[in-house]
């Protein structure tokens, strides 16, 4: 049997969908079965799973910290996890140009944003200059400013980043998965469309985050009624 090879992002083990289809509501329960079906089919069936390292590997456990999972959450993470530092010199795509270029294009847009939200504040703060009985910018009550600039600056955020950053390749984590993936010959398990887009361009299989359980919990059933079969026919045949 041909052994299967994943690379993970980080969304393989955050992904709400993932979590709905495995019956669990919160983040670090979904994190660690998952993480626990990983480690059965890594000791029954020879299936590796790898997170690039430092990226993605550091990505994974401050998402644990920052969420206060339980130490064994972690635990698992390094156990069951295999961390490699993609090759980013030798694969055959320009990956350490198209590395810094996807880190540069990743500041770029943030700046712009930056730059946007300031105008959006200076903008505000002079229409409620208008409207209010302040002189000028510090007598403007701070709740008043948090609560009528504030929620357009969420907005903006959230339309901004849908804009464009939706399928594009916009952290070094995201690059390195792919970089990786293509070492390795394994599939990528991610639930960002910038990731399966690039996986596509590079003739990299993608897993949707979503159904890795699935997937995992299938194999697992299979090589269950193999192992059955193979006892079975031992048995008739002595």
């Amino acid at each position: 049997m041909l052994r299967q090879r994943f690379v993970l992002d980080t969304t393989a083990l955050t992904d709400m969908q993932a979590r709905e289809s495995m019956g669990v509501d919160k983040l670090c329960e979904g994190m660690k079965n998952m993480l626990e079906l990983i480690a059965s089919a890594r000791l029954k069936l020879g299936i590796s799973c790898y997170v690039p390292f430092p990226s993605v590997y550091n990505e994974l456990h401050e998402f644990a910290k920052n969420n206060v999972c339980e130490a064994d959450v972690i635990a698992k993470i390094d156990t069951w996890l295999v961390k490699k530092a993609p090759d980013r010199y030798n694969v055959m795509i320009n990956s350490r140009i198209f590395h810094e270029y996807v880190y540069y294009m990743r500041e770029r847009i943030n700046k712009g944003m930056v730059v946007a939200e300031e105008a959006i504040w200076e903008g505000s703060t002079k229409c409620l200059l208008l409207s209010t009985k302040a002189e000028n910018a510090q007598q403007i009550e701070y709740e008043i400013e948090k609560g009528v600039i504030g929620p357009i600056i969420g907005k903006f955020r959230n339309k901004y980043r849908s804009a464009l950053r939706y399928g594009i390749l916009d952290s070094a984590p995201d690059i390195d998965v792919l970089i990786l993936a293509k070492e390795l010959d394994a599939a990528v398990v991610a639930s960002d469309f910038g990731i399966q887009k690039w996986a596509e361009e590079l003739g990299v299989r993608f897993v949707p985050a979503h159904t890795f359980p699935m997937i995992l919990q299938e194999y697992l059933a299979h090589a269950g009624n193999v192992n059955h079969q193979i006892k079975d026919i031992f048995q008739e045949n002595p």
